[in-house]
């Protein structure tokens, strides 16, 4: 700043600058003259457009309020619309919680019942070949009694036909009692 200063002292002095403080000669009344000229004419012009701008800008503020109110309107919606869907949510999950519940309830009684039936079906066969097993052996003695039977008839009364007689008579009679 010193140095501008100092080139400034240097062209006054060397160049005699001076102020000159006639107004008609510097032009001062031309320009004060354009300048009301301008304010008269202008105002009118520059008037209109300042306050069609100040409409816009008022316009768009009021758009933007609008838009930030509508903007928080739906979020206050969305947030609803959240919280409704965080209910529904968690109703589904206990409903899903109280039908596995059920379902697994269920199929345990069902193979409860499974198995209840495969255990009786097993009992029964096992009764059933018990059964005939105890059938086969009760029919396997009578043959082997009868066999030793008619052998010791034959042994003892030498006629086959009195023998067959009596070992007749000895079936008829327990017939009742064997099967």
């Amino acid at each position: 700043m010193e140095n501008l200063d100092q080139i400034f002292t240097l062209i006054a002095e060397n160049e005699n600058i001076t102020l000159n403080l006639d107004i008609l000669e510097t032009g001062l009344i031309n320009i004060i003259a354009l300048i009301v000229i301008l304010v008269y004419v202008g105002r009118d012009f520059l008037g209109s457009i300042l306050e069609t701008r100040k409409n816009e800008i008022i316009t768009s503020v009021q758009d933007a309020e609008e838009r930030l109110n509508e903007a928080n309107r739906r979020l206050s919606e969305a947030q609803k619309q959240l919280s409704q869907a965080n209910v529904v949510i968690d109703e589904i999950k206990k409903d899903t919680l109280v039908t596995k519940k059920a379902l697994l309830e269920s199929e345990a009684y069902q193979s409860k019942k499974d198995l209840t039936t495969r255990f009786n079906r097993a009992l029964a066969t096992f009764r059933s070949k018990e059964r005939q097993i105890f059938l086969e052996v009760k029919q396997q003695i009578i043959t082997l009694v009868l066999q030793q039977t008619t052998a010791r008839a034959q042994e003892t009364f030498g006629s086959k036909k009195r023998a067959t007689e009596l070992i007749n008579d000895t079936i008829n009679k327990l017939e009742g009692d064997l099967l």
